[in-house]
């Protein structure tokens, strides 16, 4: 990845134009830069929800002819729709044929909003920050694992997850060893968390491959609204 600069979503539009014009700069020097064999060097677009630098950005990172793309300053404080809106328009002047890549957003449903609007790839803290907080991401919702009705719950995090987690332990033994402030606590979490949403990216593929993908996603989205409900 490219260095690139992420000002904080009220930042003045002054300031937002010099973290695009300072984040092409860094890019063409990374592009110029050597690399390892094999390596894959990424350029990064800001510009925030401002149609304007944003679409500039974009223009100036994409002519560098980087091995893929990210939009960087979104997730990072503004309203959800306007975050999704922005996607959907920005993805589409992003190369179709390399990667897209969304930096920063990790929760099910926002995966599955930026998938339908072209996002190819995602990072974000949010499945091991969830699992240092006791909680587990599963079909019938996040899970806070501190709660005392799991005291002797015996059955897996989620049903249907094959990872080492579900496969050995029980809600009411993860819940012990988080209330113990034990590490491996923790750690099973955030292998659980991890699964599942390599589970739903993959189910989310299967989808876009077979041409279900919308389909796939309202029942998806369906399941985690009754859950949080």
């Amino acid at each position: 990845m490219s260095l690139d600069i992420c000002p904080p979503v009220d930042v003045s539009r002054r300031d937002l134009a010099e973290a695009v014009r300072r984040t092409t700069l860094w890019a063409k020097r990374q592009r110029a830069a050597p690399r390892a064999d094999g390596q894959l060097v990424l350029g990064i677009a800001q510009g925030a929800a401002d149609p304007e630098l944003r679409r500039a950005s974009i223009a100036e990172i994409t002519e560098l002819d980087f091995d893929g793309y990210a939009l960087g300053g979104l997730a990072i404080g503004e309203e959800r729709p306007l975050m999704f809106e922005t996607t959907a328009w920005a993805a589409e002047l992003l190369p179709q044929e390399k990667p897209r890549y969304f930096m920063g957003i990790g929760d099910p449903e926002g995966v599955l909003e930026v998938i339908e609007r072209g996002v190819d790839m995602f990072n974000c803290v949010l499945p091991t920050r969830t699992a240092r907080t006791g909680s587990a991401l599963t079909w019938e919702g996040r899970l806070n694992l501190r709660n005392a009705g799991f005291a002797r719950d015996p059955r897996p995090l989620d049903e249907r997850c094959t990872c080492s987690t579900c496969r050995r332990f029980s809600r009411a033994y993860l819940r012990h060893l988080v209330n113990q402030n034990e590490l491996l606590g923790l750690r099973l979490l955030s292998l659980h968390n991890l699964r599942f949403l390599l589970d739903l990216t993959a189910d989310a593929r299967a989808a876009i491959e077979r041409g279900e993908f919308q389909a796939f996603k309202a029942e998806a989205l369906g399941r985690l609204a009754a859950a949080a409900g």
